[in-house]
């Protein structure tokens, strides 16, 4: 298996985090994200330490909800001290960075949401630096415009130079967007980790991702050019949606970390 392939929790929640990282370890993956609602669980955390430990997988980012109860505008605190308490995971488990979901925007606009993320999130980014943890803002499709602010990559971008963050790509939701090359050009001195999947052209329902090669999304060419632009981080596979629970976590993610790892060879990564 390729080392910069990275797989993503998500479509194991039913699951207990140490099996998934026994899962990651089985299929060959040597990197993994780990998502804090599972880590926060009693007994999670320490399972965690305990698998990464004796299966020698590494965990390659933390993924973490911030102003989400209930939203930027109406955030009294919980969001900072959530996030304070997911750098510690973050740091204890050895991850380098997290990526956010940043939270609605309740009634702000979109610049006065934009500045709101940057005050909360002020003291969290100092208190990551000092522990060596990056934080890291992704783009999101408009549909989860409830729980995220930045549904293009040139506005998730434009957030982590307010905030003083990095980018999390994800090239589902942004991979028809116009001058993509070059939207990615500007986010890659910021970028911290690019997520990878596939979309069946006509699937309407939100998540619905797909394992890559399954679907429309030219993967070889968006991911030849991220590597032309220099990027040299983990690829995530973020898998989750009908798809993948028909075909079942377990074969779709084994396909999936299959086909970017030869994906990655073929393209010399």
């Amino acid at each position: 298996m390729h080392p910069r392939v990275n797989l993503h929790q998500v479509a194991f929640m039913a699951e207990t985090t140490a099996a998934f990282i026994d899962f990651c370890c089985s299929i060959e993956v040597q990197h993994c994200m780990l998502v804090t609602p599972k880590l926060e669980q009693a007994g999670e955390l320490e399972a965690a330490r305990k698998a990464l430990a004796e299966t020698g997988v590494k965990v390659g980012c933390v993924n973490h909800p911030f102003a989400m109860q209930p939203n930027l505008e109406s955030d009294s605190g919980g969001a900072a001290s959530g996030l304070m308490r997911a750098i510690d995971m973050a740091a204890e488990l050895g991850a380098p960075s997290i990526y956010l979901v940043t939270g609605g925007r309740g009634c702000l606009s979109w610049q006065e949401a934009a500045n709101r993320f940057a005050e909360l999130i002020a003291p969290c980014r100092d208190a990551a630096q000092q522990k060596g943890v990056a934080l890291l803002v992704e783009n999101a499709s408009a549909l989860n415009v409830d729980i995220h602010m930045a549904h293009t990559l040139p506005d998730a971008t434009r957030l982590a130079r307010i905030a003083g963050i990095g980018v999390c790509i994800d090239i589902q939701p942004c991979w028809m967007e116009a001058a993509l090359k070059e939207n990615m050009a500007e986010a890659i001195p910021l970028t911290g980790l690019v997520q990878v999947s596939d979309y069946v052209l006509g699937d309407r329902t939100a998540p619905n991702r797909a394992v890559p090669g399954d679907g429309a999304v030219p993967l070889e060419r968006i991911i030849g050019d991220l590597l032309d632009l220099g990027y040299s981080g983990l690829f995530d596979l973020e898998l989750v949606g009908p798809r993948i629970a028909e075909e079942g976590a377990r074969p779709a993610s084994t396909r999936a970390a299959d086909y970017l790892s030869n994906l990655l060879e073929k393209l010399g990564a």
